[in-house]
């Protein structure tokens, strides 16, 4: 009878636990974006998107599904269907991290957007995204490694990092600065340390760049886990319901 009674008490205790203490609703986060943020193919390696590392940042509550796709801008990505997939599966509560500017810049690639078309472009991933209850984060194009000779950091997304915030305060939606804490971060590391963080490789050093690699864009591994940390505390600080999704320390 002791034995049953024990049984009982311990079933109450894990239905009471139940109701104390909620699961919380499986959510996922989508990235959307260019190279920056993309996953790459191991021919590409070391060659890393800020995107891979960010997927580590949070517990079993969340998946991060990032459709981020090399050389694609604001107007490509609605044009090449892949954003409508994206709309199409956003459930209430889900969040878009949404970061272009890189390849809208460029006059001479065939993703140029107008800064017009750029910032309308920018809106309907926020209408959309919005209209499925789901949360739009917008963020400036993460910097490129750019020294001046005297050392100092140079901008080179000005106009349409300008046009992302303008966005995101007419719009109110959350905004993670990354042009600019990405410069600071560039400018911590200084001219020659910042190689690091970036894909920088001499010949015959990796066999996927027999000839080398002197690239200032994309990032080696610790240059994305550097970017991905950038994000990761500038959620903290908006105060958004996504950052209690981030892995909470085991305590002893």
């Amino acid at each position: 009878m002791k034995a049953i009674q024990n049984k009982s008490w311990g079933l109450s205790l894990l239905l009471l636990m139940a109701f104390t203490f909620p699961q919380q609703k499986k959510i996922k986060v989508y990235l959307i974006g260019d190279s920056t943020m993309a996953i790459k193919e191991p021919k590409a390696y070391p060659e890393t998107g800020w995107g891979m590392p960010f997927i580590y940042f949070f517990d079993n509550s969340l998946e991060v599904d990032n459709r981020a796709k090399n050389g694609r801008s604001t107007k490509t990505f609605i044009a090449e269907g892949l954003w409508q997939p994206v709309a199409d599966n956003l459930q209430e509560g889900d969040y878009v991290l949404i970061q272009f500017g890189h390849n809208d810049e460029v006059k001479t690639k065939k993703s140029y957007t107008t800064e017009e078309e750029f910032q309308n472009n920018l809106k309907r991933y926020v209408t959309e995204t919005r209209r499925k209850k789901a949360i739009p984060i917008l963020l400036t194009p993460v910097a490129r490694r750019k020294f001046d000779e005297s050392g100092k950091i140079e901008a080179t997304h000005e106009v349409y990092s300008q046009l992302v915030r303008q966005v995101a305060q007419d719009q109110k939606v959350p905004l993670i600065d990354l042009d600019q804490k990405s410069q600071a971060l560039l400018q911590q590391f200084g001219p020659e340390t910042s190689k690091l963080l970036f894909l920088q490789l001499a010949p015959g050093e990796h066999p996927n760049y027999p000839a080398g690699k002197d690239d200032n864009t994309h990032f080696s591994e610790l240059g994305a886990r550097k970017m991905a940390q950038l994000v990761y505390a500038e959620i903290k600080n908006l105060n958004l319901e996504l950052a209690n999704r981030f892995v909470k320390p085991e305590t002893k």
